[in-house]
């Protein structure tokens, strides 16, 4: 490995097979593989896994990990708050903001003089359920890529909502099942529709459950809740009912009351995907950037090298360079597009009574 030399960040940040390294502070940010000692962005399991001897990131973070892994052998769990400075060896670390889900963080390192912003997963639009993205001006932005082509320009959340609601009153009869993910994604979609009225309960598989109770007892209301599978096909008629992406296409639906389909993700901009997916309702919700949020961060950081990681890195990338950045892609492995496999359905029963594997249901839509 190259000498660290605060002058090439490439030196001191950098890819190894576990993830991304930091070398001074003898650590990794987000590492796919288990390791000594971990800095997690946010609680998906593509980002957040287990077995790490020590593990440091937000409180709600730690939580998430704590309730998705229950048998997690760690033994040094470290909370830090936002804005609040740690040493790590000779990095100075901070957490600010991504705007991604509750507790998600951007892990901003510093050492001798050079700044490197990690931003894990992020958005840049509004979302009830978490803390808003925070700008750190520094010298290298590594940047997630999700939605990095020009194709995706995520309409406002509030409008795909009202798609939603015009459907219910024009099929009252018909319930509507809304593929979510089961961490974040369901839990936003859940504050939109009570921010735009919707004072009924909300029907939820059952693979939901558990993450929602976690995000009230953050603090965060969510209203009327109950589980889809106690109620009469009859009383579905006209209701919402929230489930995993996998689930919509499963046996499970079919105690449903002649279901409009619907999904909520970026990914919905994609028409393939969406009759792919069977969906018959698209609502286009995103937690990550889109191609034009992206490139704002980049102007808004102002970071003179953006290292691009996964997702679209080539497009980004390109467009960066052509835009006067010094741009390179990282080849980071272990971060997926979602957790939620087709075709596989989470069962209903909580993450403390399940393998973890079962309780996937989030992801990078």
């Amino acid at each position: 490995m190259k000498t660290p030399d605060p002058r090439r960040p490439e030196s001191w940040v950098c890819v190894r097979p576990q993830g991304l390294y930091v070398a001074p502070g003898d650590f990794y940010v987000d590492p796919a593989r288990p390791v000594e000692r971990a800095v997690v962005t946010h609680g998906h399991a593509d980002h957040a896994r287990p077995g790490h001897a020590r593990v440091l990131a937000t409180k709600e973070t730690l939580a998430i990990m704590a309730a998705r892994y229950p048998g997690d052998p760690a033994t040094g769990r470290q909370a830090l708050a936002y804005g609040e400075a740690v040493r790590l060896g000779e990095v100075t670390l901070r957490l600010v903001p991504a705007g991604h889900v509750l507790g998600s963080a951007q892990a901003v390192l510093e050492w001798r003089g050079c700044r490197v912003v990690v931003s894990g997963d992020y958005k840049r639009r509004r979302d009830p359920t978490c803390a808003p993205f925070e700008v750190v001006p520094c010298d290298v932005f590594v940047t997630e890529a999700t939605f990095g082509l020009p194709v995706f320009r995520h309409p406002e959340a509030a409008g795909e909502i009202a798609k939603l609601l015009h459907s219910l009153e024009v099929f009252p009869e018909r319930t509507h099942l809304v593929g979510v993910y089961a961490l974040g994604k369901a839990q936003r979609v859940i504050c939109l529709l009570r921010e735009a009225g919707w004072e009924r309960p909300l029907y939820i598989h059952g693979a939901l459950q558990a993450l929602c109770d976690l995000y009230e007892a953050q603090g965060v209301p969510l209203g009327p809740l109950a589980p889809a599978t106690a109620a009469a096909k009859g009383e579905l008629a006209g209701a919402i009912v929230l489930a995993p992406p996998s689930a919509i296409a499963d046996r499970w639906a079919r105690r449903l009351s002649d279901p409009v389909t619907a999904m909520a993700s970026g990914w919905m901009r994609v028409r393939q995907r969406a009759r792919q997916r069977g969906v018959e309702l698209p609502l286009i919700v995103s937690d990550h950037a889109d191609w034009d949020e992206l490139n704002a961060t980049l102007d808004e950081v102002a970071a003179p090298e953006v290292w691009v990681t996964h997702g679209n890195e080539e497009a980004l990338v390109h467009h960066a360079c052509a835009r006067g950045f010094r741009a390179r892609a990282l080849s980071v492995v272990g971060f997926g597009e979602e957790d939620d496999t087709p075709g596989e359905t989470p069962p209903e029963t909580p993450p403390e009574e399940a393998p973890a594997e079962a309780t996937r249901g989030e992801g990078a839509g």
